[in-house]
């Protein structure tokens, strides 16, 4: 595999699937199965996602919620999608751990990177919950600042798009597609790829991250072998 060790970032409305709300339980299988596939190739893996499918902080704040109140809501809907996929993920044989930005006894150990390192060279695939545990930090920065903290090999953002291109691709038939991007470049035409503090940590801690298409069957495992699928974003 080229990557061995990867955080994988996925988007909680991902995992809604055909619906407007919620947990779709056919895509949540779907990524179960793909995960399952890359472990069993050999991956360490750990996963991060977000929870937009329930609750999104800043959504509440327009709606009179205190923006650290609603970040807090946020970071909980995170961990209830985490729960998710530990779950799909246990009775396909993948031991499976879920650690928590915010401290949930009962449900989750607290991060910390030695621990999950431990976890994943154990062959465990670590789930992480919960943001950075902090108001004001999307779950990308949180992703960001998880791949640094388990010495990842790489940010692996998967989306339902095929990659990063010239412009939203649903929107706009001319747009292009690029294969490889800088981080400076992606924020210089302001491509909505990350957020830019999870930008800038990823660039100053030599991060690599690639965009790639979590819906179509394989892709996952075809990534980690460094098949050509995607769009890589280095410093």
């Amino acid at each position: 595999m080229k990557y061995r060790r990867v955080l994988l970032k996925l988007s909680g409305e991902a995992l809604m699937g055909k619906q407007q709300y919620g947990i779709d339980p056919q895509r949540l299988e779907d990524y179960a199965e793909e995960i399952a596939a890359a472990v069993r190739a050999g991956a360490q893996i750990a996963i991060v996602i977000g929870g937009g499918n329930i609750f999104r902080g800043l959504q509440g704040v327009g709606k009179g919620i205190d923006r650290v109140q609603g970040d807090s809501m946020g970071m909980l809907a995170t961990v209830i999608n985490s729960i998710a996929i530990q779950s799909a993920l246990q009775p396909k044989g993948v031991k499976t751990v879920l650690l928590s930005g915010i401290r949930i006894d009962k449900i989750a150990d607290l991060m910390s990177g030695p621990k999950a390192i431990e976890y994943l060279e154990q062959g465990y695939v670590v789930v992480i919950g919960g943001g950075t545990g902090n108001p004001y930090f999307t779950t990308d920065t949180g992703s960001a600042l998880r791949a640094i903290e388990i010495k990842a090999d790489i940010i692996l953002k998967g989306t339902r798009v095929d990659g990063i291109y010239t412009a939203d691709p649903e929107k706009d038939s001319a747009a292009t597609k690029f294969d490889t991007i800088t981080y400076d470049e992606a924020y210089d035409r302001n491509l909505k790829v990350m957020d830019l503090t999870a930008f800038t940590m990823c660039k100053e801690n030599d991060m690599p991250m690639l965009v790639f298409d979590m819906n179509t069957k394989g892709n996952l495992t075809k990534v980690m072998s460094g098949e050509k699928i995607g769009t890589l974003v280095i410093r």
